[in-house]
């Protein structure tokens, strides 16, 4: 049996080449329309599973063609994070066989295109554990991890199991020129999983500010990704309130949703209190020099759009460690104050826990006066 997938985004395509696969299908897959369409003709296959959102063309073109042009009653299944009811309706209307709604399970993948056209005779033995739930994104993330000296606190087996079960994310971790056995410890974690982790190495260490700068232009180079963010090694704000960040720009018009350590009730946040004093006496000069009334711009967990990861990350931040305190700065400069007050979500996390052997010590926070004014001038 033999199964085309259509989508644009990588990611996607080669979980569910792989997934399929072990199946027992023969499978073909195109990342555009105009490509699926061709294979169409020469390959022949016995189901098509198309996305919508694709920026050559939709998939409901590819539906027509197959329906209408082809005149073909191939089964087609749609699995898309496009969830307008009126497309969802035109794509029946069509004679699609089925709808998926992202984020969905390969499981559950499976399991529709199974009922469509069957079991195939043969399947390839996988170790995979079977009743793992395995989700496919709504949209495809790209992830920076800084990562200096980490070879010792590194949470492993976290950023493992996150890669392994959630499809459409990569994460991308930068070497910011460590002198411990980091970077053999990322290089690990890559071979694990080839196709959601990469190593970015910076021979020189340069500051979490270059380091997740570099990160970024490495990402945004790859134009599967919609959104792209950054976090930090020690998962401080973990996968779970990231994905919320992650959530939240998807279902906005926020161009960066950025996470907020505020301590209130139901949420788990945790600081020393000498840190947390110092913290609040940053914010305020922070929130005087941006003229914005931003609580946390600190806070290591960040999403954006293409349009900021490309148009704020060109230049060198002149700070270390404010650099998203620069990333604000940049945005007001570039579509004034009152249009970045509506750009930026600050998202309260639900969780926080200030890890040990943090990098910024309590005599950095003192230097962090001195470069805010540095910012204050720079960017005036």
């Amino acid at each position: 049996m033999k199964i085309l997938a259509i989508d644009d985004q990588k990611l996607i395509l080669l979980s569910v080449e792989k997934k399929l696969s072990e199946l027992g299908y023969e499978v073909m897959t195109a990342n555009s329309g105009e490509t699926g369409m061709s294979l169409y003709e020469t390959f022949e296959p016995d189901l098509v599973l198309v996305d919508i959102n694709m920026p050559d063309m939709s998939g409901l073109k590819v539906v027509e063609f197959i329906r209408l042009t082809k005149k073909s009653k191939t089964p087609v299944l749609v699995m898309s994070g496009n969830t307008n009811e009126q497309v969802i309706m035109d794509g029946f209307t069509l004679g699609i066989d089925d709808y998926m709604k992202k984020p969905v399970s390969l499981e559950e993948m499976a399991a529709r295109i199974k009922r469509i056209i069957g079991v195939p005779a043969t399947t390839v033995n996988t170790t995979e554990e079977r009743n793992e739930a395995r989700m496919l994104q709504k949209n495809v993330v790209g992830v920076v991890i800084p990562c200096y000296n980490e070879e010792d606190r590194l949470l492993s087996a976290e950023f493992k199991q996150f890669a392994h079960k959630n499809l459409g994310y990569h994460l991308c971790l930068v070497n910011d020129g460590s002198t411990d056995n980091t970077l053999a410890v990322l290089e690990e974690l890559q071979n694990a999983n080839p196709n959601n982790i990469s190593v970015y190495n910076c021979e020189i260490n340069g500051g979490k500010a270059e380091a997740v700068r570099q990160g970024v232009l490495h990402l945004v180079k790859d134009e599967q990704f919609d959104y792209i963010g950054f976090l930090d090694a020690d998962l401080s704000t973990d996968f779970r309130d990231f994905d919320d960040l992650v959530k939240t720009i998807e279902n906005s018009d926020f161009k960066i949703v950025s996470g907020s350590r505020i301590s209130r009730m139901g949420a788990n946040i945790t600081k020393e209190s000498a840190r947390k004093i110092i913290s609040m006496t940053i914010n305020l000069i922070i929130q005087t020099i941006l003229g914005m009334p931003f609580k946390d711009t600190q806070c290591g967990a960040k999403i954006m759009d293409r349009e900021i990861a490309m148009n704020m990350f060109n230049e060198k931040f002149i700070t270390k460690w404010l650099f998203d305190v620069e990333i604000f700065m940049r945005m007001r400069k570039f579509y004034g104050k009152e249009q970045t007050k509506k750009l930026i979500c600050e998202q309260p996390l639900k969780r926080w826990i200030h890890a040990d052997g943090s990098k910024l010590s309590m005599k950095d926070s003192v230097k962090i006066v001195g470069q805010l004014a540095q910012i204050a001038y720079s960017y005036k």
